[in-house]
């Protein structure tokens, strides 16, 4: 089935919700009827949004059990709101961790120390509700089926059933799509001129919203740029804006991009001075559109952060990353989406599939025997391969989970 405008609906359920969410948001169309302009809009949050916070913390005790255990088994969830916060989850390990003091250190780094206005990392409250991982979860990772049913090759099973998606495109330097690419790096930028008091009366809270103009699915031009910031009760509004053009958008935002026609809405409301956990409750895995293409490519339903990766959940879809960056990345095609599929306690993947969107240069099932052969595809060969059991999982929280160049599931290789 397709839309009005012509665009294929062939979606399944909530898998596709976020790929037409914000899409074709408005149009330009020639007198024979043909799209002139397509819009596509994502967005990317600060550290200090509440749900980012739980995140950031559920990551922060992950680390902190692998820095003494590189084979702990983490599921830790966050929650916060006024005043307090909540860590619960299931976790067994041979290292001991103060929960506790990983918490307040995390709230410290992101830079919340006002109850009045957010959460005080000195006197906010910390509930811990941790039990070990079920006996039944880990019978299937301990050893897979394949083990089980006499395979030689010792190997995990997977730690959940499940589909994971990875994406790459050619739209830029990182193979990000462009929305995502470019609300990251404004975000980012948000938090940096607060830590470095380029912009002294901002606080840790914080969203932007970047909608990027398509011509023959190119990116041109920028249309609207959206960011809202936490900010001290004094400050004048009108100066605000004018410093978040000035210092946030100006250095990042390429000026090829912008044009008369841009449109920027700063601080909207007009006001935001109660934010973080007091302005809205926050949870661990609430930004995984945020945390991937920022609806650009469709996503298994999955969360990340606060997981070791024996959850495919996680390392599937960093593996799925690494496969489809590095097909975009040889010339294989200029957009790569892939999908892996995973059973409970089965240690190599139930499904491959691949889709180019008509940009290969090869067919998509020449690229599945090549990923076959080339990558390793079990719990434990995707951890061996991206070197998953060390603390490196604080860094990948804010700012997208794909993209940074210094994360193994980022590295270029070459296909054969």
């Amino acid at each position: 089935m397709n839309d009005d405008y012509g665009n294929n609906m062939n979606y399944s359920g909530t898998l596709f919700v976020h790929r037409v969410l914000f899409v074709l948001t408005k149009r330009k169309i020639s007198k024979g009827g043909r799209i002139m302009r397509r819009l596509f809009t994502s967005e990317s949050v600060t550290e200090g949004h509440p749900d980012k916070l739980c995140d950031y913390i559920s990551d922060s005790v992950l680390d902190a059990y692998f820095e003494k255990d590189p084979y702990s088994r983490v599921a830790c969830e966050t929650v916060a709101g006024k005043g307090q916060i909540l860590v619960t989850g299931e976790i067994t390990s041979n290292a001991e961790v103060d929960i506790e003091k990983i918490v307040r250190n995390a709230i410290k780094e992101v830079g919340f120390d006002n109850s009045e206005t957010d959460i005080d990392y000195r006197t906010c409250k910390v509930l811990l509700n941790i039990s070990k991982q079920s006996a039944d979860i880990a019978l299937g990772v301990d050893k897979s089926l394949e083990n089980k049913e006499g395979a030689k090759e010792e190997s995990e099973g997977a730690g959940d059933q499940g589909m994971m998606f990875g994406f790459a495109t050619d739209e830029t330097e990182d193979y990000m799509p462009m929305p995502i690419y470019l609300a990251h790096k404004l975000a980012k930028r948000l938090t940096q001129v607060r830590k470095e008091k380029i912009i002294d009366y901002i606080r840790p809270d914080g969203k932007v919203q970047v909608t990027v103009e398509y011509e023959k699915d190119k990116p041109s031009r920028i249309d609207t740029i959206v960011v809202s910031t936490q900010h001290n009760s004094d400050i004048d509004m009108d100066k605000l804006k004018s410093d978040i053009k000035e210092y946030v958008i100006k250095p990042i935002v390429p000026a090829e991009l912008l044009d008369d026609e841009t449109k920027y809405y700063i601080n909207p409301t007009g006001r935001f001075v109660i934010g973080g956990p007091l302005g809205d409750s926050g949870l661990t895995g609430r930004k995984i559109i945020v945390d991937t293409y920022g609806g650009y490519s469709r996503h298994g339903g999955g969360a990340f952060s606060g997981k070791d990766p024996t959850k495919v959940d996680r390392s599937a879809a960093y593996m799925a990353r690494f496969i489809a960056k590095n097909i975009v990345a040889n010339g294989l095609a200029k957009k790569c989406e892939i999908q892996l599929s995973y059973a409970i306690g089965i240690a190599q993947p139930i499904s491959i599939y691949v889709d180019t969107f008509g940009t290969g240069t090869i067919p998509d099932g020449e690229i599945v025997k090549k990923i076959r052969k080339t990558f390793k595809l079990t719990p434990r060969g995707i951890i061996e391969s991206l070197d998953l059991r060390r603390p490196i999982y604080k860094n990948t929280t804010n700012y997208g989970h794909f993209g940074k160049k210094d994360l193994p599931w980022e590295q270029l290789i070459k296909l054969n």
